[in-house]
């Protein structure tokens, strides 16, 4: 591993091991060992983002701490993360999406058809074709088999 990269890739710095051991240290008494160890997984990068790190530290002081510790280094840390940045994609139907506010009528219809798995759920195949048939119908779509007749 050689640079971590705040927020920009060309504002990567250089890391520093026994920089990062003082501030785990700080929240709680971590070994040496365990944070070489854990940052040995991260050598095969040669840029990483700060958040993996802190992620890393996080664990590392809920081991060897405790949870409240682990909570206020994340909490210290959290500037890092910026969910504003990222947008939560799907995989709907075969595509991913973020909101389905410009898809068409049809498309639409496919999602509010399509089957929601569950560890739970069991509905029969029949009852499942015939709510699909009604709901392509009012769409006023050919359901694949069927004749809109």
């Amino acid at each position: 591993m050689k640079n971590i990269i705040y927020f920009e890739p060309q504002d990567a710095t250089t890391f520093d091991l026994d920089r990062y051991q003082k501030s785990l240290n700080k929240y709680a008494k971590v070994p040496a060992e365990a944070t070489k160890a854990a940052v040995k997984e991260l050598d095969k990068y040669e840029n990483m983002h700060v958040s993996l790190l802190v992620e890393t530290g996080t664990a590392l002081i809920n081991q060897f701490g405790d949870e409240q510790a682990a909570k206020k280094y994340f909490t210290d840390h959290q500037q890092y993360f910026n969910p504003g940045q990222f947008e939560r994609l799907r995989r709907i139907t075969g595509y991913l999406v973020g909101s389905l506010e410009r898809w068409n009528d049809g498309k639409k219809a496919e999602e509010a058809a399509r089957v929601k798995h569950s560890v739970n759920s069991c509905v029969d195949d029949a009852v499942r074709a015939a709510k699909l048939q009604d709901q392509y119908l009012a769409q006023n779509v050919a359901y694949a088999g069927h004749t809109n007749a």
